[in-house]
Parts: structure tokens; sequence; C-alpha cells
């Protein structure tokens, strides 16, 4: 109905019909905010302004935000981006240490190829630049063609797309995995080595090891609701949960009644493991993320869970975070993503950043 209305109205008349049709009896939707279509506008330009020494938007464009001293002489660039309802990620990461850029979509949805290409281009010291995404169709053929573009006006550009989520697709077919919360140790490591001027070819390399030993799975109690929509974006019965759930609310096949913080880590924990053919004696990093309704409390419970299972299958857990890395907006559950970590990567993963939502002193 909102597609036809929309096809047929001028777009401030569809705005304001759209801000009656979410003030009707059976729109559910509770946020704070203005008028829908200002929503990702208004979303960058707020935080920009709450850390004024860390971002600016390229050319005023509230789409392509890129750090503050971008670009930084001598560095390989990093470059990330997707559609916006994920904060932090993605302008959240970027800083010191992490990101140099992010290109911001609308909610769910992939950002355009010029704005990929001009987020590249402010931040090329000359090093080449890194796309670092997750996989979602839209996001890979923008980023494909403004890496194409880019390489045309001799920028070098190279990429890593993080698939972790193994609910998405069965082993066999690994590269059709989307990307979920684990990019954030992909941001960590790639940030770290291009921090050490490492050539593009080497911090590909590190990245693209951390990717390849990072899985994830989410679990989820509630929906989220899109703004542009106005109604959550799946139904659950209140004392159901689906492990499996993606964050764009796509189904994992795991409805189930609700099941205790123990029983639930304990099977999520199972299948990352055989996921990452977990080994005694292995080291791993294990992040607990809430996505964005699920209190601290009930995560560092979670991760109290997860930290005894790594621990009984014989594996050495050298660190975890227990935080909103990535939300979906007011989605209820948490993903658990494992990292089976060797010597480089804890290195990289503990070395020192700096962005408005991730700090790190190093060691």
């Amino acid at each position: 109905m909102l597609l036809r209305i929309y096809a047929i109205l001028p777009l401030s008349q569809f705005t304001k019909l759209t801000l009656i049709l979410f003030m009707c009896k059976e729109n559910k939707m509770k946020k704070f905010i203005n008028d829908p279509f200002d929503f990702v506008e208004e979303l960058t330009e707020g935080i920009i302004h709450a850390h004024p020494d860390y971002y600016r938007a390229e050319n005023g464009d509230l789409r392509v935000i890129v750090r503050q001293d971008a670009p930084v002489k001598g560095k390989v660039a990093i470059a990330t981006g997707g559609g916006s309802g994920h904060l932090p990620v993605f302008m959240g990461y970027v800083g010191k240490g992490l990101a140099d850029g992010a290109c911001i979509g609308n909610v769910f949805s992939s950002p355009s190829a010029g704005q990929m290409k001009r987020v590249t281009k402010a931040i090329d010291s000359g090093a080449g630049v890194l796309y670092l995404y997750g996989r979602y169709q839209g996001d890979m053929m923008n980023f494909n063609s403004a890496a194409e573009e880019s390489k045309q006006n001799g920028i070098q550009v190279e990429t890593v797309v993080v698939s972790d989520d193994i609910a998405s697709a069965p082993p066999e077919k690994h590269d059709e995995r989307r990307g979920v919360a684990g990019i954030f140790f992909a941001y960590k490591i790639a940030g770290a080595m291009a921090d050490e001027m490492a050539s593009l070819d080497e911090v590909k390399r590190v990245t693209q090891k951390a990717v390849d030993n990072t899985r994830s799975l989410g679990v989820a109690l509630g929906p989220c609701t899109i703004p542009l929509v106005g109604k959550p974006n799946f139904e659950i019965s209140d004392d159901e949960m689906e492990i499996g759930m993606g964050q764009h609310g796509e189904g994992g096949g795991g409805r189930g009644k609700i099941l205790s913080a123990d029983e639930t880590a304990k099977i999520m924990f199972s299948n990352l493991a055989k996921a990452v053919d977990l080994k005694a004696g292995e080291t791993v990093y294990i992040i607990i993320n809430g996505t964005g309704a699920t209190t601290p409390m009930e995560l560092a419970i979670v991760f109290r869970a997860a930290k005894n299972c790594a621990e009984a299958a014989g594996a050495k857990v050298a660190g975890g975070i227990v935080d909103e890395l990535l939300t979906v907006q007011e989605m209820a559950g948490f993903q658990m993503i494992l990292c089976v970590a060797d010597a480089e990567e804890m290195r990289l993963i503990r070395a020192r950043s700096n962005a408005p939502y991730w700090t790190s002193l190093g060691e």
C-alpha cells in the first residue's frame, strides 16, 4: 500500500502521509525521531556534532564520513560502509587504529557506489585502500563498482568481505554467508596493521585471516522497527526465541521456547566451536554483542556461560568483550562471536585504537 501511494504522490505529501500512518492504532512504533526521511542525516549529523574532533562529513555529505585527519600520510586506509540502523557500525569505528572512512546507506540498505568512491578518494594517501564490509548483495555490487572506478583513477583498492554468520548458509556455501558483528575483529586487526605502516597486501592478508578464523551466531527475543516501515520486521511470541536470526530479521530456523542463559549459550557455543573446528589448546577471543534491547547484565551472564563452555572444550580464553558493537535498532537478543586467534592476531586485537565508540589503550 505504501509503495503505491509513494508512486503517485510528491515526496513531501508522501512524507506527511507516512507520519500520519505511523500514528494509526495498528502501528506500534515508538521512537524519538522526526521525519523518517531525515532519519539517517539527522543521526549522522548528531554523531558528528558530538565528536567533532574525530569526524568530518566529506564536502558536507552526511552519508560520507571520514576521519578528521584523513588522509593519513603513508598509511593504508580502511574503508567500510553499509546500511544504517546498526550503530556503532559503521561510522562508530572511524578513528585511529580502526577505519578511516565509512559510507552510510538508508536503514538496512546499501550506500551508493558514488558515496563509496568519494570515501575512497578522501582517505587515500597513496598507500592504497582496503574495502572491508559485510556480505550483502547490494553492498557487494556497489563496493565492487566503486573499486573499479577508483582503480581507474589510480587508487589501489583491495577487498575483504566478512561472512561470519553460520546460520545464513551451510559450511559448503561459506561464501554465501552474511556478515554480522564478527566484522569488529576485522576492523580492529586491519586498523592496527595499517597503523604499523604495513603494505596493502599485508593488511589484506591479516584481515582475511581474521575473517577466516571468526564465526558468529545470533539469537533474538523480539524484533525491531524500520522507521520508514513503521512496524516490526518479524513476529515472535512472548515465550519464544530464535537462534540463527539475522540482523535484518532473516529467519535462522532455530525458533523454539525461551531457554535459560546457560542453555542458550551452550547451544550457540557448540555450533560455533564446530564451525571453527575448535581444538583443545587453541586461543579464543569471545564477544557477546547486544543487538539493542538486551541489558548489559544479561549479556554478562551469557559471556560467563560462553567462557565456561570454551574452557570445558580445552580452549584458552585470551579475552572478551561484552558490549553493543553492532545493534539492530531495538531488537532484543545478542550475537555470540568466536575468534580463534594466533599470536599475530592477538597482538593486533590488543593494539591501541581510538574512535568514538571504541577506545583501546593498548599494551
